[in-house]
């Protein structure tokens, strides 16, 4: 059996494929550090130096870093290469610039809150205190009270419009609420106050102060938000749950309370648990509504009450002589305002992983 021979093209096309090559050089790993690094050390030291400011330090060695990889990479790895490292540089620049304002108000925050992290400033009010001493005890009642009536009143009114609209609500009627709750989350919180106080003055007469206002107010703010979350969150269930519990003969209402609600548990309560995280830090409706307390008051429906935000707030703007300890207590105050936050935020993620549905291969 005789060996095919190979012709002339076969030959030329293999000698050109041994000289073309598979693929072009590339940069080592280490590379943009070492281009960052020696920017930073030679451009950036001389900037600082000359007594540049370091906003410009940063964006003069960012710039000139970013410069000298994409020349760099063009050259050896190619256009599209040094195309794709530009944009990584630019997407990570992005993100750093979004952190730093978040880093430096913790770091501060931190640095001057806890010098006044003590068991005194939980236990004690300011009731009597001028100068020194004193503590947050009637802010954390206040702000529990008023933020415990307003999720009450939110909540149920939230969740069953939200209910309305997906599962019951059709036409112009519900095109048009949607808009409103739309219109009603960019709502600035000041004008919730306004409405609050306005309201309860039709009712009590001029001066009326009374901690309900402010729960009123925040109730505002808060059901858009709960009515928009739940409402996404009764969207994702799937038709098919709902179509096969009216296959077996199941009136609606008892569908949605036994197979919708369930499945959009998990989503519906982390909704509500960042709708009490972004009310709870307000401080504008609340200075109008429930004014400003030092003694300790649980009830919500007789007298001014004090909330954190107020408390920050006061303290800071109307320090006394010497105005060291106000200030220390209202960094103290926003310290615990944060941890509070963002514990809201780790109880809404823990939520959301033990409540959602278990997917099962």
């Amino acid at each position: 059996m005789s060996t095919p021979t190979r012709h002339a093209p076969d030959r030329e096309i293999d000698a050109s494929l041994a000289v073309m090559p598979i693929v072009r050089g590339s940069l080592p790993r280490w590379a943009p550090w070492a281009v960052f690094a020696g920017v930073a050390a030679l451009v950036g030291g001389g900037l600082a130096l000359a007594g540049a400011h370091l906003a410009l330090i940063t964006i003069g060695v960012a710039a000139l870093s970013g410069a000298i990889i994409y020349g760099w990479s063009r050259a050896v790895e190619g256009a599209r290469r040094a195309t794709d490292r530009s944009v990584t540089i630019i997407v990570t620049a992005a993100f750093l610039l979004a952190v730093v304002p978040l880093v430096s108000v913790v770091a501060t925050v931190l640095a001057k809150g806890l010098e006044r992290f003590d068991l005194q400033f939980f236990t004690y009010s300011m009731r009597g205190v001028v100068g020194a001493g004193g503590g947050i005890y009637h802010a954390l009642v206040g702000t529990l009270v008023v933020t415990g009536v307003t999720t009450v009143m939110s909540v149920p009114v939230g969740v069953l419009a939200a209910i309305y609209l997906v599962e019951y609500g059709r036409g112009r009627l519900v095109r048009a609420l949607t808009f409103f709750v739309d219109v009603m989350v960019g709502i600035p919180s000041i004008v919730t106050g306004l409405f609050a106080y306005a309201l309860f003055v039709l009712i009590f007469g001029p001066g009326v102060s009374l901690g309900i206002m402010g729960a009123v107010a925040l109730f505002v703010l808060m059901v858009p938000i709960v009515v928009r979350s739940t409402e996404e969150m009764l969207k994702i269930v799937p038709t098919e749950l709902r179509e096969a519990s009216y296959a077996l003969g199941v009136p609606k209402w008892r569908t949605v309370v036994k197979i919708v609600l369930p499945t959009a548990l998990a989503g519906i309560a982390t909704g509500i648990t960042l709708a009490v995280a972004r009310v709870i830090g307000e401080t504008a409706p609340l200075l109008i509504t429930i004014g400003v307390a030092n003694s300790t008051n649980f009830n919500p429906f007789y007298g001014q009450m004090m909330t954190l935000p107020v408390f920050a707030y006061n303290e800071y703007k109307n320090p006394g002589v010497p105005n060291d300890p106000y200030l220390d207590r209202a960094w103290a105050a926003a310290l615990t305002l944060i941890i509070i936050v963002m514990l809201l935020n780790l109880v809404a993620r823990l939520i959301s992983r033990l409540f959602s549905p278990k997917i099962r291969s």
